[in-house]
């Protein structure tokens, strides 16, 4: 019988088997997905297939369907091990705040190549607007004009009183989208404004760090009522890349891979090396300074550790 995963704790799954039904699994200890070493091999989009047992027993979960993408991030307990955020997905809606709590550029651009690297769209959102000081406006506008200048889809919003859920509802029409961020950002007070019937849990954000209470605690796929799909899922504080080499690192950051045909050197890694037309680019302001800190610390990720301190 095959289904869809709507919902992961880590030791059990509910599946919507294609007949409308919903069925809770689980997985064999020796499950694993062929070629990938993930500390979750099933995620939510997942397609299934499963064996019913017998009542009042879990069924369990035999077999998953090729994934036409996913969103993986280096895992924060086992460093050479990967987590699958979610599996076969229209988009990514990248919720993000310029304060209370702030989310990084760093940790922004990490998420936007990792998404790039598996042929996943993402729209930038940046949320809680109705609480920005006039400088603050002044921020979320400039990032906006810059990732929008690569090519990035970016929205501004007030989840909390309303203002522009609109065009992220337009956003989401008829997709299968995976909603993420930092603790904190109010993804949960967008999915209650988005389907008010869950009452999402919220939490408050921590006075003395600035950072947000995890509220999420388990991945889940719910369905909009004008069409598509949203997930859910627990707030993340850092985000390491996997798999990824060295020398295809620039090739996730669009303006440092246009720019690097101009390059001396078709091996030419953008830190020191001369005539380097990305050096140049950064050096005129042509290329953002974040952006190309993001990309060295990326390159930098020989140290496992390093991503854990990513906020």
């Amino acid at each position: 019988m095959r289904g869809l995963v709507i919902k992961s704790t880590g030791s059990s799954y509910l599946v919507r088997t294609d007949d409308g039904d919903t069925v809770e699994c689980r997985i064999k200890g020796t499950f694993r997905i062929k070629g990938i070493k993930s500390t979750n091999p099933v995620a939510v989009g997942d397609y299934v297939e499963i064996a019913r047992a017998q009542d009042d027993v879990p069924a369990y979960i035999t077999g998953i369907g090729e994934r036409r993408n996913y969103i993986v991030r280096r895992s924060s307990n086992l460093s050479k091990q990967s987590h699958i955020l979610a599996c076969n997905l229209d988009q990514c809606l990248l919720v993000v705040t310029v304060s209370h709590p702030a989310t990084s550029t760093t940790f922004i651009d990490r998420f936007l190549a990792s998404a790039w690297a598996y042929r996943v769209p993402v729209v930038l959102v940046f949320n809680k607007t109705d609480i920005l000081t006039p400088e603050e406006r002044r921020e979320t506008d400039s990032l906006c004009g810059l990732y929008r200048s690569i090519g990035y889809r970016c929205l501004q919003c007030a989840a909390l009183d309303g203002t522009g859920m609109d065009a992220v509802r337009t956003a989401l029409k008829d997709k299968v989208t995976l909603i993420s961020g930092n603790s904190g950002v109010g993804k949960s007070t967008m999915v209650n404004s988005l389907l008010p019937s869950l009452c999402q849990r919220t939490g408050d954000i921590s006075e003395k760090h600035d950072t947000g209470m995890h509220t999420t605690t388990f991945s889940e796929m719910f369905q909009l009522p004008e069409g598509g799909w949203i997930i859910d899922t627990p707030g993340i504080k850092g985000f390491g890349v996997f798999n990824m080499e060295s020398g295809e690192i620039s090739h996730y950051f669009p303006e440092i891979f246009n720019c690097s045909k101009d390059c001396r050197y078709g091996n030419c890694t953008h830190v020191r090396e001369p005539d380097c037309a990305v050096l140049r680019a950064v050096s005129q302001g042509s290329i953002a300074l974040s952006r190309y800190t993001s990309y060295l610390s990326m390159l930098e990720d020989e140290d496992e550790d390093k991503y854990r301190k990513m906020q």
